[in-house]
């Protein structure tokens, strides 16, 4: 969601390692990863190495899962591995779909489970995106 035609030749590298989880690690890492390179960018700036901050919208990512029939948003570790239906849901602030990978791990599933899965993970990435842009104001008052 970065507008590459505003920057400068430069070269941006996003290396996580989650220190921390019960499951989700790659959707903890995409969120992460959001608020890192929007705070570089935002130092960037400060620095006069770019005009104006790149972004055409957030990003925040959830897994969702079907676990004994139910829609689960962010499932912990034995959810997960109980799940028949796991997916992971990247969306941009508006909510708008970037990416979506899913699999029947043990079953598949039906354009309306599916339908169900999108909207709690529309709802999950509406409150990441919440949780972000609070963590960049917090970080914005400390310089």
């Amino acid at each position: 969601m970065v507008d590459l035609d505003a920057l400068p030749e430069m070269r941006v590298v996003l290396d996580c390692d989650v220190l921390q989880a019960d499951g989700g690690t790659r959707c903890a890492s995409i969120n992460g990863a959001y608020v890192a390179l929007y705070d570089a960018f935002r130092w960037c700036r400060a620095r006069k190495m770019i005009d104006a901050l790149p972004f055409r919208d957030s990003v925040a990512a959830v897994s969702v899962a079907i676990v004994d029939g139910k829609t689960v948003l962010d499932p912990d570790y034995g959810e997960d591995s109980a799940a028949s239906v796991d997916a992971n849901f990247v969306l941009t602030g508006a909510g708008r779909l970037v990416e979506i990978q899913a699999t029947g791990e043990e079953a598949d599933f039906s354009k309306k489970e599916f339908d169900a899965m999108l909207k709690i993970a529309q709802k999950g990435a509406a409150r990441v995106t919440t949780a972000q842009r609070a963590a960049l104001r917090a970080g914005s008052k400390k310089r």
